[in-house]
């Protein structure tokens, strides 16, 4: 039995012809918060979508609590335990506020997120919860976004470009309540554009170079020279 929650290896991806991960060798411990890094088009979102079962890999590549996940279907991962924060929100335009969350739930798994405690971590929310998702600001449709995903009450939740076209205030506001969802014992993945709050909030940082691991590292010991080198290849 291995330490790690989540172990990748060899990984490739692709789209049709396109190649869009080489290789990948990545894990990930029990509530450990890891931070990927890297230009557009690195591969961050690819990662991302494979592990969610988004993008079908070989076998033997993906392996959660030591089973091989690699060719289940979304669904069946996300009732494992691994929920995905996706770049856009993509909420239910149709649904409510409280109606998207509810679907998060859906799984029925067992942990302490319910809408209590989501409209605790997200006071706005509750304020809000008969508005249409469509009415809510970018941040705060974000917020609808952590907290569907929290809802299914996932060992491993993973954030693609959480602060992606957002105000720096509510940045700030959705990286203060990180600390209450990884709390639990939850491990997280964090794709980020800014450097700076990815390592902030995470142990290890991967950086991503044209579809392969170009640096891996401790977040507190890394330097901005090496982070440098292996983000632009230079």
């Amino acid at each position: 039995m291995s330490d790690d929650l989540l172990n990748i290896a060899k990984l490739d991806a692709h789209y049709g012809d396109f190649q869009a991960l080489y290789g990948v060798d990545m894990h990930i411990g029990k509530g450990e918060v890891l931070a990927v890094i890297g230009a557009n088009g690195a591969g961050k979102s690819t990662l991302l979508r494979s592990i969610s079962g988004l993008i079908q890999n070989g076998n033997e590549q993906i392996k959660f609590k030591d089973s091989d996940i690699s060719g289940l279907r979304a669904d069946e991962i996300a009732r494992l335990g691994l929920a995905l924060v996706p770049e856009g929100r993509q909420l239910f335009p149709s649904l409510s506020v409280e109606e998207n969350l509810i679907i998060g739930g859906r799984l029925e798994r067992p942990g302490p997120w319910n809408l209590d405690s989501v409209y605790a971590l997200f006071p706005i929310l509750a304020e809000r919860r008969n508005f249409p998702s469509t009415a809510l600001s970018g941040g705060q449709q974000q917020m609808v976004a952590i907290g569907r995903a929290l809802m299914a009450n996932p060992e491993l939740i993973m954030f693609d470009e959480i602060s992606l076209g957002l105000a720096p205030i509510i940045i700030g506001e959705i990286y203060k309540a990180l600390p209450d969802v990884v709390g639990e014992g939850v491990s997280a993945i964090i794709v980020e554009q800014d450097i700076s709050k990815a390592l902030s909030i995470s142990s290890r940082v991967y950086c991503l170079q044209e579809g392969r691991v170009a640096l891996e590292g401790s977040s507190d010991t890394i330097t901005r020279e090496e982070i440098s080198q292996a983000y632009f290849g230079v």
